[in-house]
C-alpha cells in the first residue's frame, strides 16, 4: 500500500512538472484568465441563474472585450503616439531642452543629453532584455503569433473557468484531504487576499493615474495621455508611485518660466495625488488582506521577477495565501 501511494505521488509529481512546462510559455495568459475569472465571477453567478452558464460566460467575455479591452487599447495607442511626438518635440527643441539640461547640470551636477533619446531603440532593448522589470512581460506579449495563440488560450481558459468554475471548486474540495471547516477558512482567506490585492493595486493605480492626468492637464503639460498611462503603471509598484511623473513635470514647468503652473502642480501632487496613495493603499490592501506592507512590497517585486507582469498581482496573493495556510496549520495541527 505504501509503495502504491509513493508511486502515485512520484507519477503525479512527474506529470505535474510536464504540465508546468507545457503551460509555462503562456503562463501570463493563463494567469490573466484566472484574474479575469475572479473579477467576473460575482456577475457571472447572478447572470447564469437567469440565462445559463454558457450564455453568461460568452456574454461576459464579449462585454469585457468591448468595455475594457477596446478602450484600453485605444488609450494605449494614443499614449504611444504621444510618446513618439514627445521624443520628436525633445529633438526639435520645442520643449526647452537646453534650459532643462542646464538646470539639471547646475543643481544636480549631472550632464544629460535629452536630444539623444531614441524611444524605438529603448523599446527594442526592453523587449529583448529579459532581466528588465517588464522584460518578461514584453517577451511574452511581444510577438504577434505568440500573442494570438496566447489570447486564444486566454479566451478558452476564461470561458471554461466561468462555465465550470463550480465543478472545479467542488473537485478541489473532494481532492483536498482537509475538513470542510478548514477548507472554508482557507477559501475565505484566499478570497480576502485576492480581492484586497486587486483592489489595492489596480484601483489605487487607476485613481493615481487619473488624478495625475487631471493635474497635468490643468497645468498645461503636453502628452497628458502618455504620462497618465506611465503614472498608472508606475503606481502599481509601491515605493515608486506617481511622484516620479508629476514632480519632474513641476520642475520642468518651473525651468521653462511657468512658476505658477509649477507651484500648482507641486501642491496638487503633494496634497492630492500622494495622499491618495498614502491613505488608499494601506486602507484597502493591507487592512483587508491583513498583510504587513513589507510582505506586499516583497510579493510585488518578487512576483514581477518570477512571474513577469502578472506577478504584480499574484506575488502578494501567493504570500497572502501562504500566510493563511500557515495560520490554519499552526492552529489546527501544530
Amino acid at each position: 500500500m505504501k509503495r502504491d501511494r509513493a508511486f502515485l505521488l512520484v507519477l503525479a509529481a512527474v506529470f505535474g512538472l510536464l504540465a508546468y512546462l507545457l503551460v509555462r510559455p503562456f503562463l501570463q495568459y493563463v494567469l490573466a484568465a484566472v484574474l479575469l475569472t475572479y473579477v467576473l465571477w460575482p456577475v457571472h453567478r447572478r447572470l447564469a441563474s437567469r440565462v445559463g452558464e454558457q450564455v453568461s460566460a460568452l456574454s461576459l467575455m464579449v462585454a469585457t472585450t468591448l468595455v475594457v479591452v477596446v478602450p484600453v487599447g485605444l488609450v494605449l495607442a494614443v499614449a504611444a503616439d504621444q510618446a513618439f511626438e514627445l521624443v520628436s518635440a525633445i529633438r526639435s527643441g520645442e520643449l526647452a531642452v537646453a534650459e532643462v539640461e542646464a538646470f539639471v547640470e547646475r543643481y544636480a551636477g549631472v550632464v544629460v543629453d535629452l536630444e539623444a533619446i531614441d524611444l524605438r531603440a529603448f523599446l527594442r532593448r526592453s523587449a529583448g532584455d529579459g532581466s528588465a522589470l517588464f522584460g518578461r512581460a514584453l517577451d511574452v506579449f511581444g510577438g504577434v503569433s505568440t500573442a494570438f495563440i496566447g489570447l486564444t488560450i486566454l479566451a478558452f481558459v476564461l470561458y471554461y473557468l466561468l462555465r465550470d468554475g463550480d465543478a472545479f471548486l467542488a473537485w478541489v474540495r473532494d481532492v483536498a484531504p482537509l475538513p470542510d471547516d478548514v477548507q472554508d477558512e482557507l477559501f475565505e482567506g484566499m478570497d480576502r487576499v485576492m480581492w484586497a490585492v486587486l483592489v489595492g493595486n489596480v484601483l489605487v493605480a487607476l485613481v493615481q493615474g487619473v488624478l495625475t492626468g487631471i493635474g497635468l492637464a490643468i497645468a498645461g503639460v503636453p502628452s497628458v495621455v502618455f504620462l497618465t498611462v506611465v503614472t498608472t503603471l508606475l503606481s502599481l509598484l509601491p515605493l515608486i508611485g506617481a511622484s516620479v511623473v508629476w514632480f519632474p513635470a513641476a520642475v520642468y514647468l518651473f525651468v521653462v518660466g511657468r512658476p505658477v503652473a509649477a507651484a500648482f502642480l507641486f501642491v496638487y501632487g503633494t496634497a492630492v495625488v500622494s495622499l491618495s496613495d498614502n491613505y488608499l493603499r494601506p486602507m484597502i490592501s493591507a487592512h483587508e488582506a491583513r498583510l504587513n506592507p513589507a510582505i506586499l512590497v516583497i510579493g510585488i517585486f518578487g512576483g514581477v521577477y518570477a512571474l513577469g507582469f502578472m506577478g504584480l498581482f499574484f506575488g502578494p496573493i501567493v504570500l497572502g495565501i501562504l500566510q493563511a495556510v500557515l495560520d490554519v496549520f499552526a492552529r489546527e495541527y501544530a
